[in-house]
């Protein structure tokens, strides 16, 4: 019964296939992805085909919503944020890939994506928690209770969360802010975005093993690295 959480892939299926490949997940396990599947990527029409497949299997999946489905069901005329700033954001690359011209917007753009892709959009989830993790796309506020985390912040949120240690009873486990290497602070939290889509790595953080999973872009095999330990308290 193992707990995966892999970061963001903004249109890049291979990694994705590779990692799950090396995984193995079955209907015992549970993948939860972090969110950000749309744009920059080359692939988003295949990703998004690969994460629609993955859900109607017995395997279990949690997909959070990212800042950029936020931005995307914006600009489609749906509930979301900064739609205006979509293409400038990477959504061009959404579109190309769906064959949607730059000048349709709202449900112009819409009616273009697969039924079935327009409604993974709407249902992904803002927050995920199982025993002592706390899923989001960008992090949360400290000082706020879960319950009243503003939306824009779990899907925005960077150098306030960053910057205190929060009280939440959770290790929050977060994609959204790009860097080289996971950023791992622990117990507080641990991020999983490394810059797939600029030629870094997809992170996937093995919970139940306390363990990384690494597949760097274009590459073909998975590198296993174990978590740091907690360090005492002071």
């Amino acid at each position: 019964m193992s707990l995966y959480a892999i970061g963001d892939l903004h249109g890049c299926p291979d990694e994705l296939d590779v990692l799950l490949e090396h995984i193995g997940p079955t209907g015992d396990d549970t993948l939860v992805f972090l969110g950000d599947y749309v744009d920059r990527g080359p692939g988003v029409r295949l990703l998004m085909e690969r994460l629609v497949d993955l859900r109607a299997t017995g395997i279990g999946t949690i997909f959070l919503r990212g800042n950029h489905e936020d931005m995307l069901l914006d600009y489609l005329g749906y509930p979301g944020r900064y739609g205006t700033a979509y293409l400038a954001n990477g959504g061009r690359a959404t579109l190309r890939s769906y064959g949607i011209p730059t000048h349709l917007k709202g449900k112009a753009a819409a009616v273009r994506l697969p039924p079935s892709h327009l409604r993974f959009l709407l249902d992904l989830a803002l927050s995920f928690t199982r025993d002592e993790h706390l899923f989001v796309h960008a992090g949360i506020r400290p000082g706020t209770p879960l319950d009243k985390q503003a939306e824009e912040d779990l899907l925005w949120i960077r150098e306030e969360f960053f910057s205190q240690q929060h009280d939440l009873p959770f290790t929050v486990v977060y994609g959204h802010t790009p860097d080289r290497e996971a950023r791992i602070k622990l117990p507080y939290q641990i991020g999983v975005d490394t810059g797939l889509v600029y030629g870094n790595k997809l992170t996937c953080l093995d919970v139940s093993a306390r363990r990384l999973l690494q597949v760097a872009r274009h590459a073909r095999q998975v590198v296993a690295s174990d978590l740091p330990p907690v360090a005492p308290a002071a």
